[in-house]
């Protein structure tokens, strides 16, 4: 398998992780068990899900100018991410994430945006000549959308595969302006808030994807949590089976589906077996504790099983 090359336009953000026995309900107060600190942000953990698969990856994302954002290019450093596009905002924070995770590991989450609300057209312009050279490009909508708008017409003058994660899902985004883009990756429910259509059967999540494609979008991929995902274009559908592990931390698991999806594809594979590869590792990630730390390495997702 080849090394792809894969560039992220996208966000950062430092998680802020509490255990908690359940939640607490308004105006109430509780003790939780545990805490961690880690690092997160829907582009940085794609990013480094690639990454740690062998991918090439490059970084465009903006840091505050605190302790926050010098501990975020380190990793990236660290993971192997080409930092050259990282911009460090004066007088901005870095962008943060409360997340919370009961026992059955599942998670609720906020978000504060920071210094990725100060990422720009003019950043992806400055980093055109290396994006230009990826296979394929990954954004999310933890950024201002100007900015994923002006980044799929910039890889289509260039012919680079784009994939977009529409989380977290914004009414204001323009679908019309998404054309040309290859693959669009909701799930259920952001494509329920996209398209303005239900998606509670198999037919009304078909429907509401080949409206999507209908504007101009290549192939639409739907993550459907524990029933796997569906890959749908023009004049095919296919399902990608769900892979059954136990959860511990559910948290980050829709990027690392994402950011694998990105390297297997970049390294050659179609996108059904990419995607259930993806599959695989995400499901490995939901096995331990945390954001990007719970991220196998090329060499443990190796050793989990076979190929498929």
């Amino acid at each position: 398998m080849r090394k792809g090359r894969i560039g992220v336009v996208g966000s950062n953000m430092i998680d802020l992780i509490t255990y908690t026995d359940r939640m607490p309900g308004p105006g109430e107060t509780i003790e939780a068990p545990d805490f961690e600190l880690g690092f997160g942000g829907k582009g940085a953990n794609q990013a480094v899900a690639a990454a740690r698969l062998g991918s090439q990856v490059m970084m465009v994302t903006c840091v505050g100018d605190d302790m926050f954002g010098h501990q975020q290019i380190q990793n990236f450093t660290t993971n192997g991410i080409d930092t050259g596009h990282v911009r460090m905002v004066t007088g901005k924070p870095s962008g943060v994430a409360p997340i919370f995770v009961e026992p059955s590991g599942e998670n609720a989450i906020l978000i504060v945006k920071g210094a990725n609300a100060a990422l720009s057209p003019a950043d992806v312009d400055a980093a055109e000549a290396n994006l230009s050279q990826c296979d394929v490009i990954l954004m999310q909508l933890e950024v201002p959308l100007e900015v994923v708008y002006h980044t799929i017409a910039m890889a289509a003058r260039h012919g680079i595969t784009t994939v977009l994660n529409p989380a977290p899902a914004s009414r204001a985004l323009e679908v019309p302006r998404l054309s040309g883009l290859s693959f669009f990756c909701p799930n259920e429910t952001e494509l329920a808030t996209l398209t303005g259509l239900p998606t509670e059967t198999e037919a009304e999540i078909l429907t509401a994807a080949r409206q999507l494609i209908g504007q101009g979008i290549g192939q639409v991929v739907v993550t459907l949590g524990g029933r796997g995902a569906r890959l749908v274009t023009a004049d095919a559908v296919q399902d990608i089976a769900p892979v059954k592990v136990t959860p511990v931390d559910t948290t980050g698991a829709g990027d690392a589906f994402i950011g694998s999806f990105a390297h297997f594809f970049a390294s050659g594979m179609a996108a059904p077996q990419a995607l259930t590869q993806a599959a695989r590792y995400a499901a490995m990630s939901i096995t331990r504790r945390g954001t990007q730390k719970s991220y196998p390495t090329a060499q443990e997702f190796a050793a989990s099983g076979p190929a498929a």
